[in-house]
């Protein structure tokens, strides 16, 4: 008899509800991928909130027909992007308010976590990785609005995070829809911009790439491809190469030196950018070839926004409680 364990995260583009069970294991994974208009390059946090609203009661009949409610033993939310203070945006309010109701109505327990949690979760869902050996790591979250570098600890409930690099200006999602954009590509641009660079060759010429340390900036990368789009010269394919190139070059310096600045072995890369095949393979291959670093990425499913690692992290909370209980019973 299975227990249940509901996570509910609504980011900028996408409404999710997952539910997994005692065992972190997945039994519904529900996204809806908000709609963007036409030409444009983003939602209003106003007009993503509306569509959360309205996707929420349609998810939630699918989950009243899938599992016994009966057997839900708590609901978590993602309730803000990152865990540092003042970190805000108001998607999240509607996930956490359903997901707080929900658990007063079925009067079980409320879990509170960050959109972030959420994605470095993923990483341990589905791929025989035991959450609680990763004691000390580094996690690069590369998304359409974040690109950190993050040293990162467990504790009991949640991880403790601590930025120690990424990026000073755009993140490495928002390089990429903006000259997918440039491209002709609706908004978001990942996929394809994934799709084209398979059929291209990176271009033989320098492209700026903008490191020091533990930090890279993406504001001159981003007008060196507006320039060479201008010139109608390349074909897309080889742009989206190129740029992924000049993305996975930056990343692969930060992440070394903050390996060698911290004595760091494991690293986890996770995030919506983490999904795109190029840069999984560069990475991987980049520093299995070269350093004795430990690469991890969630599986591809979970590398764009989704609820599963935030139900994941609910049911985690639940094994720990019941396996300090059984000691003190001892």
């Amino acid at each position: 008899m299975s227990k249940y364990f509901i996570g509910f995260d609504t980011s900028a583009y996408t409404t999710s509800i997952a539910v997994v069970n005692e065992f972190g294991e997945e039994i519904l994974d529900l996204r809806e991928v908000l709609k963007v208009k036409e030409g444009s390059r983003g939602l209003r946090q106003q007009e993503a909130v509306f569509q959360h609203i309205n996707n929420i009661p349609k998810m939630m009949e699918i989950v009243s027909t899938k599992i016994d409610i009966d057997k839900v033993e708590s609901i978590s939310a993602s309730t803000k992007p990152r865990n540092i203070e003042g970190s805000y945006m108001p998607v999240f309010r509607v996930g956490e308010g359903q997901a707080f109701i929900l658990s007063k109505v079925l009067n079980v327990k409320y879990n509170e976590f960050s959109h972030q949690d959420g994605h470095i979760a993923s990483t341990f869902i589905g791929n025989n990785l035991n959450i609680d050996a990763f004691q000390k790591f580094l996690a690069l979250h590369i998304s359409g609005g974040t690109t950190e570098l993050l040293k990162a600890s467990i504790n009991e409930n949640m991880y403790q995070l601590e930025i120690v690099g990424g990026t000073k200006d755009i993140s490495a999602g928002q390089l990429i829809d903006r000259i997918g954009v440039e491209l002709g590509i609706k908004f978001p641009c990942g996929k394809e911009i994934d799709t084209l660079s398979r059929f291209g060759t990176v271009l033989d010429m320098k492209i700026p790439v903008s490191t020091k340390d533990t930090w890279l900036n993406f504001s001159g990368t981003e007008t060196f491809f507006q320039r060479l789009i201008d010139k109608n010269l390349y074909t897309s394919s080889d742009i989206s190469k190129s740029l992924l190139y000049a993305i996975g070059s930056s990343l692969e310096h930060i992440i070394s030196n903050a390996k060698v600045q911290l004595d760091i072995e494991d690293v986890i890369i996770t995030g919506g950018v983490a999904s795109n095949s190029y840069i999984r393979e560069f990475l991987g291959d980049s520093f299995n070839s070269k350093t004795s670093a430990q690469i991890f990425l969630p599986n591809i499913r979970y590398c764009t926004d989704n609820a599963v690692g935030i139900a994941y992290l609910g049911s985690r909370m639940w094994r720990k409680k019941n396996e300090i209980e059984t000691i003190k019973g001892k």
